[in-house]
This record gives structure tokens, sequence and C-alpha cells, in this order.
């Protein structure tokens, strides 16, 4: 059975329709990319998931229907979100960031910050900087941290190189490869630098003007020439 399961989800930002069926599945310990081009429904396909934007179809969180559930339910399931622009609080510090990404559960957080100052070493000697004065490179992988601090189940990831430098997008894909192989952390990344997401996904959905047009495995997909030419843009 498979942790995340979208089954026809359709979603709508007023009349426009932003996703016309989409239908994919993630296992239990997999990195599953969704590519696309501008507009072909990446971004929203996780905010269904996530409960961000209206829906119908059917999602599925370890076989259960998630229904009408808002995002702080969802959360609660163990699924938490990082979404495109990071959304990091720019007033609060790096400390005050990361624990409220703990606001889901209950408990003492210091063992967490640590953890997770784990993969992001600079965390620990910053946690009182303003968040806001942080790179872009360091308030991407802020987000992750506090997403981390929730203990999720399944990381939603929405394009996590926007404006940034190639080295720094390559260091985040490292860590989040990092943490699915250490932690067995369940990943769904959306992402436009489709070479660096099939590097790490095990498979792809590639969606195009808000339906699946092709998926398979990441290998199979990185070296069909017509796939390349036609969805991934390079």
């Amino acid at each position: 059975m498979a942790l995340l399961e979208l089954r026809d989800v359709e979603a709508r930002y007023g009349p426009v329709r932003a996703l016309g069926g989409v239908s994919l599945a993630v296992e239990q310990g997999q990195i599953v990319a969704v590519l696309g081009a501008n507009g072909a429904g990446k971004t929203t396909t996780l905010r269904s998931i996530s409960g961000t934007v209206k829906r119908s179809g059917q999602i599925l969180f370890e076989g259960r229907p998630l229904g009408r559930r808002g995002p702080e339910s969802i959360a609660r399931l163990g699924v938490a979100h990082v979404p495109e622009g990071r959304g990091t609080f720019a007033e609060m510090s790096v400390e005050e960031n990361l624990k409220l990404g703990a606001y889901v559960r209950r408990g003492s957080v210091d063992g967490d910050i640590a953890r997770v100052s784990e993969y992001f070493p600079w965390i620990a000697t910053r946690l009182s900087q303003h968040a806001g004065t942080l790179s872009g490179g360091e308030q991407q992988m802020l987000a992750l941290a506090r997403a981390l601090m929730s203990h999720p189940r399944m990381l939603l990831l929405d394009e996590p190189s926007l404006g940034l430098a190639p080295l720094v997008t390559r260091e985040i894909f490292r860590i989040v490869s990092e943490l699915n192989e250490k932690e067995g952390l369940t990943v769904l990344v959306v992402e436009q630098n489709a070479a660096i997401a099939l590097e790490v996904a095990s498979y792809a959905y590639v969606l195009e003007v808000g339906k699946v047009a092709v998926s398979g495995p990441s290998e199979e997909l990185a070296r069909n020439e017509n796939v390349r030419k036609s969805y991934l843009g390079y």
C-alpha cells in the first residue's frame, strides 16, 4: 500500500482549472519528483495534498482518505509542506522559526534542534539571528529544518532550487537524500531543475497542463531523449 495516493484529483483557482485529474502514488521511503513547465500544476498538486487549495477526487494517506481535512489536521498526520518561496518568518529568530515547526506535537524541542543542526551545522551557532538576514540558501535550509521539527512521515518540498546558486541547490538535494537514506523520510519534491531531481528521485511524474503526461523510474525518464526534449527542457 502506498503511503500517499492521489486518484483523479482536480483543483481550481476560481474559474481556472489547475489540475485536471492527477493520479500518482508515493511508496514509504521513496523520493518521488513531480516535474513540468511553469503552470503545469506542480505546486497545486502539493497544495492539494496539504489542504491549502480546494480539490476534488481522492487523496489517501496510509490508505485513509483525507477528505476535507485542513492544513493543520493534515500536518498532524505527519505531512510537512515546505512551500515555494521558503516561507520563513523574517522578523523572528532562527530558533523561533524552528520552534514553530514543532507546534503540531508535544514535548521538548531542544533535542530536535540539536538533531536538525547535524544536517545544517551553521544553525547551532546562529539560533538568535533574525531569519530575514540569512542568505537565500540559508533560508531554504531553515525552511527544511523547520519542517523536520515536526517529525514528518512525508515531506512535500516545493521548488527548493528556486533562486539559488547551483552549488547551494546541490547541497540541499544532498541533505534531502541523506535524510531519506538515514531516517527513511519519504519525499515528494516539485522541481523545475529536472536533471538534479531525477538524480535523487527513484520515480518521477511529468505534468502538462494539469495532467500526468508521462511517468516512470527516474533513470528511464533521464535516458529517454523524447521525454527530455518534450517535457524536461534539456
